[in-house]
């Protein structure tokens, strides 16, 4: 009988963490808020002023992404972003696209909006890779700008809160 009992757990026991493994076959939770912070390098290839005080510009933003738990989603990772920005009379105002992608080479895609005059704005999940398939939400971020840094460098804060389906 002790033998019978001795499988019995085992099985289960098989069956317990294989379920746990299914439960989370992407890798991090299903969904969730990522908190990182990202440090950029900001290439403004054009700049072409308008008329009357209006002008659009486009550039490319490449950092490095930390997770500000130390550890987890999007901890020492890789970004870049490439932005148009219009400034008029009225204010500034950006617009791009962004991938954050972590250690493994997975990224999660995003579209964003913000304000220049900010610093802030919204990213929109449009997609991911691997751990990061199927994944979908949005979050703030909030920026120094390099006019406050040295050489085209500021730091972001971001947040997304996300659901893997």
């Amino acid at each position: 009988m002790s033998k019978i009992k001795y499988i019995l757990i085992t099985f289960m026991t098989i069956m317990f963490f294989s379920s746990v493994a299914q439960a989370d076959s992407h890798g991090i939770a299903k969904s969730g808020t990522i908190n990182y912070v990202i440090g950029w390098y900001f290439d403004a290839a054009n700049i072409a002023p308008q008329a009357e005080d209006w002008s659009i510009g486009v550039g490319n933003a490449k950092g490095a992404l930390f997770n500000l738990n130390g550890s987890g989603p999007l901890h020492e990772g890789r970004a870049l972003c490439a932005a148009v920005s219009l400034v008029t009379p009225n204010g500034a105002s950006n617009k791009g696209n962004c991938y954050f992608g972590d250690q493994d080479g997975d990224r999660i895609f995003t579209s964003f909006t913000g304000d220049l005059g900010t610093g802030s704005g919204i990213n929109n999940i449009i997609g991911g890779t691997g751990k990061y398939a199927g994944i979908t939400g949005s979050g703030p971020w909030e920026c120094d700008w390099p006019g406050a840094a040295d050489n085209g460098g500021f730091n972001c804060r971001n947040s997304l809160t996300y659901e893997i389906k």
